[in-house]
């Protein structure tokens, strides 16, 4: 109907052979509009919106945009789903998936019908709906293999740069395998408890990994394992929504239930910052410190006389690809979210605009970067900061906070002041020493002209 109309409205406009073409244009143009039209879904509300199934898709253009982030998105060793299938070593995917076929009691049509028999289910998971069962069942027999032997993949011939980067490649949007995956072979498999065991100590060795160097975090796995050992069940931690994939798991993992805004933080007063980064809050008495834990969750800021504590949980540098990877997670239009990781990397952005900025915050400990230099550091946020979103109200309230304590002048004045004078623990104590002396000359005089008028 609507397309006669348009073609109507058309003919009496004149013939001949623009009149066709234009006729062509328009109902071109109908059938986009029709094919729209039959794409749109009913937003989700509140209470519905994690229930829907979310595909696993590639890295959302407004991210995946920026040439020199590339890198941070493409898996290096093991390449899992079909995104970037046979692009990485299928070798060592074989032999961790046989490995695990061994250890799992099942036989190979056992575990390969599981897949089998719930494919047209998992084909939802993805726009793409080429014959995934093999592949998935390969991919997905490896992926559990690698995380449970964490601690010894030296027996696949993986050395200890491979396996670093593995662990990397198994968190990256487009390198994600449904859950459900894991799930149907962990079921069939006889050590299924320590496989559940196997995915949650991999996840806590990541979010140890995103606040540290991976100095010791081998050795720290079998803390962990030991730890959750002793804990009760062995299902994972449940967040009122079905887990999608490993990285949705680690991204609830990480963040946590959503922190409560108090009420008066909702104002229609402008509470947008006029501090510009990290050096001008310093100069304004806010000192910056590291946050007991890792949760990106646990920020605060309290003023006390002219000074100010900002508490940001810490940022390993090395982890820079996981953090994207969320990022990008977090911006697929099919993945109603609170925006955690987002809105922290905007608020840390708005922080750095010199290397200095990122100077002060590793001093502080937030950021830890030991390869590579505080430029690169802040020419890194300066690439994906315009592109990041202050989504969650959390940051409007420390924000306005934040500018109440910058526009109060004279803490400011007393800042600069202690700052010129006492910034040199030598000239604190020189300070100290001189003022006692002083007290002392002035207490010896007291006395010296108390025990003359006695006399």
């Amino acid at each position: 109907m609507e397309k006669e109309l348009f073609v109507r409205q058309v003919t009496r406009r004149g013939g001949g052979q623009d009149q066709s073409a234009e006729i062509e244009q328009t109902s071109k143009g109908v059938n986009k509009l029709r094919d729209a039209e039959r794409r749109l879904v009913p937003a989700p509300d509140d209470n519905s919106a994690r229930s829907s199934r979310s595909k696993i898709q590639s890295v959302p253009r407004i991210v995946g945009s920026h040439s020199n982030l590339d890198k941070y998105f493409k898996p290096r060793v093991l390449a899992m789903g079909p995104i970037h299938h046979d692009k990485c070593i299928e070798k060592l995917k074989y032999a961790l998936a046989a490995d695990f076929i061994k250890d799992s009691g099942c036989t190979y049509d056992q575990l390969y019908k599981q897949i089998l028999d719930c494919i047209a289910e998992i084909k939802d998971c993805y726009n793409d709906d080429e014959t995934l069962t093999w592949m998935l069942f390969i991919d997905g027999c490896s992926t559990l293999q690698f995380m449970h032997k964490i601690d010894r993949l030296e027996e696949f011939g993986m050395n200890r740069t491979q396996a670093a980067f593995a662990r990397l490649d198994l968190f990256l949007l487009e390198n994600q395998l449904p859950y459900q995956v894991l799930e149907e072979l962990m079921i069939s498999a006889s050590k299924n408890q320590e496989l559940f065991r196997s995915i949650q100590s991999f996840v806590e060795l990541q979010i140890i990994a995103a606040e540290k160097p991976p100095d010791r975090l081998l050795l720290e796995v079998q803390a962990i394992r030991a730890y959750l050992y002793e804990a009760a069940g062995h299902h994972l931690p449940r967040y009122g929504h079905p887990t999608y994939h490993l990285l949705d798991f680690l991204r609830e993992r990480m963040l946590g239930p959503s922190p409560e805004v108090p009420k008066d933080d909702h104002r229609k007063e402008d509470n947008s910052p006029s501090f510009r980064n990290a050096q001008e809050l310093k100069a304004a008495g806010v000192h910056f410190r590291r946050s007991k834990t890792s949760s990106l969750w646990d920020i605060s800021f309290t003023s006390v006389g002219f000074v100010g504590f900002l508490n940001l949980p810490p940022i390993n540098e090395d982890a820079m690809p996981l953090f994207l990877n969320l990022i990008a997670y977090e911006m697929c239009p099919d993945f109603p979210n609170n925006f955690g990781v987002t809105s922290y990397f905007s608020f840390l952005s708005s922080l750095i605009a010199h290397p200095d900025d990122a100077k002060q915050l590793r001093s502080a400990r937030i950021l830890c970067n030991l390869r590579g230099s505080d430029e690169a550091l802040a020419d890194l946020f300066h690439e994906i900061g315009p592109d990041l979103v202050l989504a969650h109200p959390m940051y409007n309230f420390i924000n306005a906070k934040l500018e109440k304590h910058y526009k109060t002048k004279w803490k400011a004045w007393f800042a600069q002041f202690f700052e010129d004078h006492f910034s040199s623990p030598l000239v604190m104590l020189a300070f100290i020493g001189a003022l006692t002396a002083l007290v002392l000359s002035g207490i010896q005089t007291w006395y010296t002209v108390l025990s003359f008028y006695q006399k």
